[in-house]
C-alpha cells in the first residue's frame, strides 16, 4: 500500500472498518437531533459570568458593561439565562475571512445598520483574533489567544476617545463565529485560571493595555447573528421583496452553538426552542420557509485541520453530508449560514461534485446578505453574489429580480468608480482613530 501523507502525524491510523461498522458508528447522525438530546444531558455548568462579577468585586478585572446607552435586548440561551444584546453604539470586530472572501458578507451587514440608522464604528484598528492558526496549526498558545482577545476588547472600549466621546461608548460586535467562539472559551480561561491572568496582564501592560492596572473582560460576547436575531422584527418591516416562496435551510455553525453551548440563544418561539435561534428567527420573521433536513447538525465539512491535511474530506463532507442533503431531502432554494468558514466551505467546494461525476448546486448566502437583499440592497454592489461560487441567479429569479439588468447596473457602477468617483458605506475619515492618521471630521470639513 503507498504511503498516505494525512498531515495528522505519525499516530493517524485508518479505521479499517468494514463498510458495515462505519455505518454503525456515525449511524447517531441520522437520528433526530435537537439541542436538549444533545446539549442538556450532562451536568449542568456554571455560568462564568459569576465568577467574573466576583473577580471585579475582588479588584482583579474591570468589566466591560452592556449600558442602557447601548439599548440592550434581553434573549434567553440554552439554560435559560439571560443575555444582552446591545442594539446600537456597536464597534465592529471584523473577519478576515469574510473581508477577504465574501466581502459582500460584511458590506451588507453595514448595509443594513445604514438604513436602520444605527450609530457604530467601523474602525482599523484591530488584529485577527488567529484562532484558525490555533485550532487548525496547533502553534498558537492559550497565552497568545488572551493577549488578542483583550486587546481587541480594549480598543473597542477606547476608540471612541478619538471622538471626544468617553470610554465604553462603543460596545464590540464579533463578526465571525470562531472568532465569538474562541473569544468565549478564552474569556473562561480567563475567569478560571489566576495564573493565565498574570501572564496575559504582563504582556497588556507592556502595550498599554490595561484599564487602572486591570485586565478589561467583556460582560457578554456578542455575535453579529445576535443582533440580527433582536432586530428581526425591525428588519423585516423593511422587506420590499416576498419571498415567501423561498425553501430556506438553515447551517447552524460549530463555533457558534456547539462552542461554550450554554452562551448560544434558545427561543421556544422558534423550532420549538430544540434549535439555535439566530438566523431562523431572522428568516421566519422575512416571512421565508425554513425547511428541516436530516443531517442540520453535522459541522459544514471546514474543521480547520481537515482543510489543511483533509481537504478532499472537506469537500465530500460538505457536499454529500450538507448541500446534496439540503437539495434532494429539502428541495432548498439557499442555504443560510451564519459563520466565515462555513460560508466558504459550502460555497465555494460545489465544483467538486461536479468534477465527480456528481453535481449538485445550491446558492449559499449569510443570514445579513439574504437580508439585505430582500430588503433592496443592490445584489452585486452590496451582496456582491459575484464573490460567491455557488450559484445564486436561479435565487434572484425566484424571488423577482432581474439578475441581468442588475449586473449591467454593476458593470457601469464599475466604469463610474474608473473615473474616481467612489462610494462609500461608511466615512472613512472615521475609520481610524489612533496614530497620527486620524482626521476628526469637523476638522476635515472646514
Amino acid at each position: 500500500m503507498a504511503e498516505r501523507f494525512t498531515g495528522h502525524g505519525a499516530e493517524w491510523r485508518d479505521s479499517n472498518l468494514t463498510p458495515t461498522e462505519a455505518k454503525v458508528a456515525t449511524s447517531w447522525v441520522e437520528l433526530k437531533v435537537d439541542k436538549r438530546s444533545m446539549l442538556t444531558q450532562k451536568d449542568r455548568v456554571a455560568d462564568v459570568r459569576d465568577a467574573m462579577w466576583d473577580l471585579e468585586r475582588d479588584g482583579e478585572i474591570v468589566v466591560h458593561r452592556v449600558s442602557d446607552e447601548h439599548q440592550p435586548v434581553m434573549v434567553k440561551t440554552l439554560y435559560g439565562w439571560d443575555k444582552k444584546i446591545p442594539t446600537r453604539r456597536l464597534w465592529h470586530h471584523k473577519s478576515c475571512g469574510q473581508c477577504g472572501n465574501i466581502p459582500g458578507y460584511p458590506a451588507s451587514l453595514l448595509w443594513l445598520m445604514n438604513k436602520m440608522e444605527i450609530e457604530y464604528l467601523d474602525e482599523t484598528d484591530q488584529t485577527s483574533c488567529t484562532a484558525w492558526n490555533y485550532h487548525g496549526s496547533g502553534i498558537g498558545n492559550l497565552e497568545s489567544l488572551a493577549a488578542v482577545f483583550l486587546r481587541n476588547f480594549h480598543q473597542a472600549y477606547v476608540a471612541a476617545k478619538a471622538q471626544g466621546l468617553p470610554e465604553a461608548y462603543y460596545y464590540p460586535l464579533v463578526h465571525c463565529g470562531t472568532s465569538f467562539g474562541n473569544y468565549k472559551e478564552v474569556r473562561g480561561y480567563l475567569i478560571r485560571s489566576a495564573k493565565l491572568r498574570e501572564s496575559v496582564k504582563k504582556i497588556l501592560g507592556r502595550l498599554g493595555r490595561l484599564v487602572d492596572g486591570k485586565l478589561l473582560i467583556p460582560e457578554e460576547i456578542v455575535h453579529y447573528s445576535e443582533w440580527l436575531h433582536v432586530m428581526r422584527d425591525r428588519i423585516a418591516s423593511m422587506r420590499e421583496i416576498d419571498c415567501s416562496q423561498v425553501r430556506a435551510t438553515i447551517h447552524p455553525a460549530c463555533h457558534v452553538y456547539k462552542m461554550v453551548p450554554e452562551d448560544a440563544i434558545y427561543d421556544d418561539s422558534i423550532l420549538g426552542g430544540n434549535r439555535l435561534a439566530v438566523s431562523t428567527g431572522l428568516m421566519q420573521a422575512l416571512g421565508a420557509q425554513v425547511i428541516d433536513y436530516s443531517t442540520w447538525y453535522d459541522c459544514c465539512g471546514f474543521g480547520f485541520r481537515h482543510i489543511i491535511s483533509e481537504r478532499e474530506f472537506t469537500r465530500s463532507f460538505a457536499i454529500d453530508r450538507k448541500i446534496r442533503v439540503a437539495v434532494e431531502e429539502a428541495r432548498a432554494d439557499v442555504m443560510i449560514g451564519h459563520d466565515t468558514g462555513c460560508i466558504t466551505t459550502l460555497d465555494k467546494n460545489q465544483w467538486i461534485g461536479k468534477a465527480a461525476g456528481k453535481a449538485v448546486e445550491l446558492a449559499v448566502l449569510a443570514d445579513c446578505q439574504f437580508a439585505a437583499l430582500v430588503c433592496g440592497a443592490h445584489p452585486y454592489k452590496i451582496v456582491q453574489s459575484h464573490w460567491h461560487a455557488s450559484p445564486t441567479e436561479t435565487l434572484m429569479e425566484k424571488i423577482g429580480i432581474d439578475w441581468q439588468a442588475k449586473k449591467a447596473e454593476f458593470v457601469a457602477y464599475l466604469e463610474e468608480i474608473k473615473t474616481g468617483k467612489q462610494e462609500n458605506l461608511y466615512d472613512p475619515r472615521r475609520m481610524i482613530t489612533s496614530g497620527p492618521g486620524y482626521i476628526p471630521i469637523k476638522a476635515a470639513t472646514q
